[in-house]
């Protein structure tokens, strides 16, 4: 006689699918999804043997597919991934890493989409679920800690693709642990017949792949860009309401926060910004903001004018100190190139008026120089120096400071 199967495998799945929909466009119900959640994460226990292979394949692409999405979205701008993980490194007091960020963020995007293409192919099947399993205890308890005392804003868990509170993003990890326990439990029944030899050379061919991927990513720009700045975007349409931007940052020793109606705060000031760190920003306001207030070296706000001038090509740069004598020579000829088209060329950087006055002795450039807020700058152009054409608003292209070359040719 045929054994009867259960439907709570199914069951499971579908309350997982369900629940994350639901946290997403319903986040004021969320004590109701936790509840909801806390007892799916416990329905796999009951339902071990009656996993078929239907279901375990389900929760294996599942798991797999979300892993590749989530490193995709961070693996094209692994900078932004790197922004993140300072900001980790500095809440939970571990600065002393922060010379190995850009690599840890590329170490962990790199395994995030190793673990999710060989669940999804069932390469080292045992060894992937083992995986997962690390990163989403991992990613778990990081992402509670966040939602009970907000150490970072955002996790960056997709990048700047989808945008997430803290408590979203934990319940987001409890859907997926929801549907990789079913896998935890039937690991033994996760078999690959290809040879191993065979199995780590497709492996190590994907993973040197994606490495890649990122690799370029990092040099040159976003092969997507979700950010503001994106090429073809008009950045002055008129706004119905006017925004108002505040920024909330918290005092490193003494962790008191305080919120500032931006640019009202103190971001010029080297001392304050070294004792001082971003917390949150929040906008109030009908139209979207764009992210960016830029200054003149009198203090006055010049933003209107960087926005409404026909090409002009603005090079940014939010740490000076780290622009090359080979970077401001390349800039030079940019500038030169750009005149003679009748281009309006400026800086806009995030530094003291006096710093700007000692490069500007020592390199004879006589364009403006605007100031802005160093976060701000970050979302411009995903570069150290970078280079912006506006025309009238419209982003018409931007190019890495490794791509320099390019843009000489455009002039």
């Amino acid at each position: 006689m045929k054994k009867k199967t259960s439907p709570l495998p199914w069951i499971s799945i579908l309350i997982a699918l369900a629940s994350a929909v639901g946290i997403y466009f319903l986040p004021e119900y969320h004590l109701w999804f936790l509840a909801i959640l806390l007892v799916n994460l416990l329905l796999p226990f009951f339902a071990k043997k009656s996993y078929g292979d239907g279901t375990l394949f389900i929760c294996r692409f599942l798991v797999g597919a979300l892993f590749i999405f989530s490193s995709f979205t961070k693996g094209i701008d692994p900078l932004g991934t790197k922004y993140k993980m300072l900001d980790y490194l500095s809440a939970y007091g571990m600065t002393w890493l922060n010379n190995a960020a850009m690599v840890l963020a590329m170490m962990l995007i790199l395994a995030e989409f190793i673990v999710g293409f060989c669940l999804i192919t069932k390469i080292f099947p045992r060894l992937a679920v083992l995986g997962a399993t690390l990163l989403m205890l991992f990613f778990t308890f990081t992402t509670l800690f966040d939602a009970l005392y907000n150490l970072v804003p955002d996790c960056g868990c997709f990048g700047s693709a989808i945008k997430m509170t803290n408590w979203q993003t934990f319940y987001k990890n409890l859907v997926i642990d929801a549907v990789l326990i079913p896998l935890i439990l039937n690991n033994k029944r996760l078999e690959n017949h290809l040879g191993k030899g065979l199995q780590f050379l497709i492996g190590l061919a994907f993973a040197a792949a994606f490495l890649g991927f990122e690799i370029y990513n990092y040099r040159h720009l976003p092969v997507i860009d979700f950010m503001n700045w994106k090429v073809g975007r008009q950045l002055n349409a008129e706004a119905p309401v006017e925004n108002k931007v505040y920024v909330t940052y918290r005092n490193k020793a003494t962790r008191e926060t305080q919120e500032y109606l931006s640019p009202n705060y103190p971001w010029n000031d080297s001392v304050w910004m070294s004792q001082w760190e971003f917390v949150e920003q929040r906008t109030e306001g009908g139209a979207d903001y764009l992210g960016f207030t830029a200054l003149d070296e009198d203090g006055n706000d010049v933003t209107d004018l960087v926005l409404n001038t026909e090409n002009l090509l603005m090079f940014t740069s939010h740490d000076l100190s780290k622009v090359t004598e080979k970077d401001w020579e390349k800039m030079r000829q940019i500038a030169e190139a750009a005149a003679t088209k009748d281009f309006v060329v400026l800086w806009t950087v995030a530094a003291e008026p006096e710093e700007v006055e000692q490069l500007r002795a020592k390199y004879d450039f006589v364009y403006d120089v605007y100031l802005a807020d160093e976060l701000e700058i970050k979302t411009i152009v995903r570069s150290n120096p970078g280079l912006i054409w506006l025309d009238n608003g419209l982003v018409k292209d931007k190019w890495s400071v490794y791509d320099f070359s390019k843009a000489l040719k455009a002039f």
